[in-house]
Formats: C-alpha cells, sequence, structure tokens
C-alpha cells in the first residue's frame, strides 16, 4: 500500500520496480515497530548483530565487505550535461551514458529481494530550509542507518503533499558490491543520485553527501542559498547570550571535536557552554532579518570511530551509548560490546576483528594489527549528544554571526587571522589547505588545497560554486557574517604541535567572536587581521605570551611560497576563475612584496 498519492514519485517508483524487480516492496513508514522489525529481520540474517541490551542499549554491529569500506572518490561522477559545468574538480560522465551504464548494472539485481522505499526530509519537516527525498534500497541497513540519519516515513510525505514535484530520486541497489562495477553517480539538473556495488555508509545513505552537499550545492546555487560542508555550534557566554559559529575543515582537523567541544574548566566555571547544532553539514540562507542563518539537514552522525574517547570528544563518545549501528568496529565477545583503537588502552582479549576473524586482541594490535578499520563508524542519534542544541529542530534555523576555515599546516598559517572583508574571506576559504601527514602518504607536508574542505562535495564547477559565495556577500552586505582561518597545528622544531587545542580551541573562537562585536582591536598583516597577544585569553592555560605571539607571527617568505602553489590552482579553472578571487590574490602578492 502506497503512502502517498504524489504522482511524480508513484510513476518514479513504477520504473524502478520494472527496473529492479524485485519480490516484495516495503514502503517505510518511521515507525518504531516497523524498524524494529527489520532490526530483528537483519539480526536473524547476520547482517547485524544486537549488543550488550544494558551497557548498549538499542545498540547493533554491522561489517562491510573488506573491499567496501570508505567512499570511493574515484568513482564519484557529477553528471551535469557538460563537462564544463561539472568542472575540474569533479569526475564527470555524459548523463544517458550513465543512465545507461547504471540501469544495465542494477537490472533484476532486487530478484529476491525486497525494495524499500525511504521517504526522507534532509531538514526538520515541513521547514521552508527542508528538502526532500525518496530512496530505494535492497538493504535494511541502508534503512536503519537513514531512519537515524534523517527524518524518514510518512510524515515527511503527509507534509510534502500530492502535487509537489520539488523531491530528489535515489536509487541504491547492493547488486554484487563488485567494486569494478561500483559507481556512486549525481545528476544534478535532474535532482537524481544512483549508487550500484557499495554497502558502505557513506556511498549508499544517499541523504548524506550525495543529496545534502553534491546535489543541494547545485540547488542552493540555482536557487539562492548555500549547502556547506560545515559543523555549526553556538557559544553561550555568562550572561546566557548564545552566537553561532559555521566552521568548515578537511577531515582529520578537528571538526567533530569543535562541533561537540567541552570548554577549559577556567571558562566552565564563569557559566560559558557550547552547543552543538551540527556536526558536519550545513544549509544556510538568508532570514527575513537579511541575516545568514543556518540548519543541520541531518538528524545523526555518522561519525568514525577510532580516536573518539572520553578525552578527546566525551560528547561524541556518550551520543554513541544507545540507539547507535556500529560499522567495521570490533567486536568484545567477553560482554558482547565494541572496542576500537584509541577508544582506551585495552583491547579485548576474546575478540573478532573488524572482517570477522576471531583473534586475540591484545596480540593481535601489539602484532601492529589493527581490530577496527581506521575508517570505522558510528551511526548515532543526534538527541544523544549530552550537548545538542536546543535549537536543533528548529524549523528557522540559527543566525551566524561568523563563518571559520581551517586547514593543517606545520609552520605558515598562524593560529588564527580575520579575513579583512566578505571577499577576501572567499579567497581565504578557496586556498584552503592542509599538508599531509605521515599516516596519509610517503611523502610528508604537501600541499592539499581543499577549498572550503568542498573538493569531493561540490557537485558543479568550482568557480560557479566561488562566484556563487561572493553573489551571496553582495545581498548580505554589512550583514554578512566575519571570516576567520584557524590553524590548531602549528609545530615546533621537533614536529610537536604547540598550540594545546581540543577545549582550548574555544580561547579563539572567544575571540572571533569579540571581534564580531567589535570589542578588540587587531593587527592588520599582509593576509588579514591578527590577534593582539593579550586578546587571546590563556587564564588557566600553562602556556606563554611568547609562544602564543610565535604562533600568531606572519612569516611573509613562507607566505610568498604559497603563491605559486595558488597561482597553479587556481589555472585549473581558466577564463571561469571569479575576477574578485584574481584581484584578492593579486593583493595578497603586492602586500607580500611591501
Amino acid at each position: 500500500m502506497a503512502l502517498t498519492q504524489n504522482k511524480s514519485m508513484l510513476a518514479w517508483l513504477d520504473e524502478m520496480t520494472e527496473l529492479l524487480k524485485p519480490d516484495q516492496i516495503v514502503w517505510i513508514d518511521g515507525s518504531e515497530e516497523q524498524l524494529e522489525e527489520l532490526r530483528k529481520e537483519a539480526c536473524s540474517t547476520g547482517e547485524m548483530i544486537k549488543l550488550n541490551e544494558e551497557k548498549l542499549p538499542g545498540c547493533y554491529l554491522h561489517r562491510t565487505k573488506p573491499n567496501d569500506v570508505a567512499r570511493v572518490e574515484a568513482r564519484t561522477f557529477i553528471c551535469a550535461n557538460s563537462k564544463e559545468e561539472a568542472g575540474p574538480t569533479n569526475n564527470w560522465m555524459e548523463p544517458a551514458d550513465a543512465y545507461k551504464m547504471l540501469y544495465d548494472i542494477a537490472r533484476g539485481t532486487y530478484a529476491g529481494r525486497t525494495m524499500y522505499i525511504i521517504p526522507y526530509s534532509m531538514g526538520p519537516i515541513g521547514s521552508q530550509f527542508s528538502k526532500v527525498g525518496l530512496e530505494v534500497t535492497d538493504s535494511i541497513y541502508v534503512v536503519l542507518n537513514m531512519a537515524i540519519m534523517t527524518r524518514c516515513g510518512k510524515a515527511v510525505l503527509d507534509a510534502f503533499g500530492n502535487e509537489n514535484t520539488d523531491w530528489v530520486k535515489g536509487l541504491h541497489a547492493k547488486c554484487d558490491v563488485d567494486e569494478e562495477k561500483r559507481y556512486i553517480c549525481q545528476f544534478p539538473q535532474d535532482n537524481t543520485i544512483i549508487s550500484v556495488n557499495s554497502a558502505y555508509g557513506g556511498n549508499v545513505l544517499l541523504g548524506k553527501k550525495c543529496f545534502a552537499l553534491r546535489i543541494a550545492s547545485y540547488q542552493g546555487w540555482k536557487e539562492g542559498w548555500m549547502a556547506e560542508h560545515m559543523l555549526i555550534l553556538g557559544l553561550e557566554n555568562p550572561e546566557g547570550e548564545i552566537k553561532y559559529v559555521c566552521a568548515a575543515f578537511p577531515s582529520a582537523c578537528g571538526k567533530t571535536n569543535l562541533a561537540m567541544m567541552i570548554p577549559p574548566q577556567v571558562y566552565k566555571e564563569k557559566g560559558y557552554k557550547v552547543w552543538c547544532v551540527g556536526d558536519d553539514i550545513s544549509w544556510l540562507r538568508i532570514g527575513p532579518d537579511g541575516r545568514l542563518w543556518a540548519i543541520n539537514p541531518e538528524n545523526g552522525f555518522f561519525g568514525v570511530a577510532p580516536g573518539t574517547n572520553q578525552k578527546s570528544n566525551p560528547n561524541a563518545l556518550a551520543s554513541t551509548r544507545k540507539g547507535t549501528i556500529f560499522t567495521n568496529v570490533a567486536h568484545n565477545l567477553d560482554d558482547n560490546t565494541v572496542w576500537w583503537e584509541g577508544l582506551d588502552k585495552n583491547p579485548p582479549v576474546n575478540a573478532v576483528e573488524w572482517k570477522g576473524e576471531k583473534v586475540n586482541g591484545v596480540e593481535y594490535t601489539a602484532a601492529g594489527n589493527k581490530l577496527a578499520h581506521p575508517n570505522s563508524r558510528f551511526t548515532a542519534p543526534a538527541k544523544n549528544c549530552p550537548c545538542v542544541s536546543s535549537e536543533f529542530d528548529s524549523t528557522t534555523g540559527v543566525p551566524i554571526s561568523a563563518i571559520v576555515f581551517g586547514g593543517r599546516r606545520a609552520k605558515t598559517a598562524p593560529l588564527v587571522y580575520q579575513s579583512r572583508d566578505w571577499n577576501h574571506g572567499v579567497f581565504v576559504g578557496s586556498t584552503m589547505a592542509s599538508e599531509t601527514t605521515a599516516a596519509a602518504t610517503g611523502a610528508v607536508g604537501v600541499v592539499r588545497r581543499d577549498p572550503m574542505a568542498m573538493i569531493p562535495f561540490c557537485g558543479y564547477n568550482m568557480a560557479d560554486y566561488w562566484q556563487h559565495w561572493i553573489d551571496m556577500g553582495e545581498k548580505l552586505g554589512d550583514k554578512a557574517p566575519k571570516i576567520f582561518h584557524v590553524n590548531w597545528f602549528r609545530t615546533d622544531d621537533e614536529g610537536h604541535f604547540i598550540w594545546p587545542g581540543f577545549g582550548d580551541n574555544l580561547r579563539v573562537l572567544d575571540w572571533m567572536l569579540k571581534r564580531c562585536e567589535g570589542k578588540v582591536d587587531a593587527k592588520e598583516t599582509a593576509i588579514g587581521f591578527v590577534p593582539e597577544v593579550d586578546d587571546i585569553n590563556l587564564e588557566g592555560l600553562d602556556f606563554s605570551k611568547e609562544a602564543l605571539a610565535g604562533i600568531l607571527n606572519v612569516d611573509k617568505d613562507l607566505w610568498k611560497a604559497e603563491i605559486p602553489g595558488i597561482k597553479e590552482f587556481y589555472a585549473k579553472f581558466g577564463d571561469k576563475l571569479p575576477a574578485k578571487l584574481q584581484a584578492e590574490l593579486d593583493t595578497l602578492e603586492a602586500k607580500l612584496a611591501e
């Protein structure tokens, strides 16, 4: 029995049924009863393992195939009408060719399987910010993850109505989980996503990166709003005022830790609090008051497990304690719980490692093996987070005071600096970079550009995306958020991090918000405004003003060495590079020559 009479949805579902040939069709209505039946079914087939109900109530463990453990950027395509529309940072495929190839791969693969139809809302149901999608899948794992990550079920369709045609089509087919035939394709001009031959979260939870960034960034460009790879946090001061910040970081730069940060003791005692609105994605619109407002389109956290612990991120860990699905972590057979590297220093003796092999965990890790895959995950309801914002379900979102870009630079970027204005801030975001670490590649310190942390997720030509940022700034005028850049990763000559990071990053956020309110001055440098040493609060921290001055220093020679890399990167975009970004680069070069 269909849950909607929406003709555009039913017509597409008829096409999918004809293509995929499922044995049966199940609409996901969002009820706990239906989800519980699906959990039981997944446990009965071994697709999921129910964990210790006392220690981890409502939690489950799932393993993917060893060939299917992460997003695959080389197999991810933007199928726009022309290669130029996709741009030089995306893989491109001609739409007609892509549809034919994908339909040929998926054809008949639901035979003997169930087609689950998931109606879902990205963002609170009924909000003007929100968008609706349908995902068809043959995976209970996908259904149960989407039920955590999105608002899903009959309520979405009831609010959407029968006449509306503004929704996103999503086809996921596990097929044979064959990595040679694995494709994750976005058709931005058709509001369509097709994923075949994967069963791993980032490739198959189509509401996440596929819709909320690749498709939504294109929608935002066309409709005058923004979809960004940004956390949203609220910083509450002792007077009870909350100011909201969006921040974009490439991977391995502490994004989730910042989103759920716990203030340092000295700030806590004064009454400062941090509230998490989102850890990964922001949708931003200009509100009736002319300011920029943001929602988190997601309803859960799809976090990396390794390294998450009581010290690094107690709020994230607490979020995983109930109603969570763990993927590719280790199974502790002694008490039917889970473990991963960095959780604590006590790997379970009686363990099953992430691929399913029974091992002595202590000996196994001592030999240098990993019990949990380095990209193992937890899918946890956002409502579990102890610091989740009271505005989490707000249909109007939260007003943004500051936008923060960041990267991992050993020597170049100072701890924090502020852009001179919006367009200079867009330039700062467009040249964002991180240096590779030893873990990532043999060559350490190679600079990788990842503008606005959107390289893998921008659904159209990045030069057009930058121009869209510039256009949004013109619309916002003097109500535009201030733009900053941070670098928690300056190192000394031995390669040790100088700044303590984690909760102490609040000291830097505090300075930024004071700048937004005009409460502190700053020192102008060639790259932007840098704090006066006395304006960063070091109270309660064993960190000298001399050390702080060192990591706020702007070395002109190092910045001059940056220029050729920026020019080389910009050259990829040819004539499409916005003139205003070229002008900002020229200004930087001139200021460095002074």
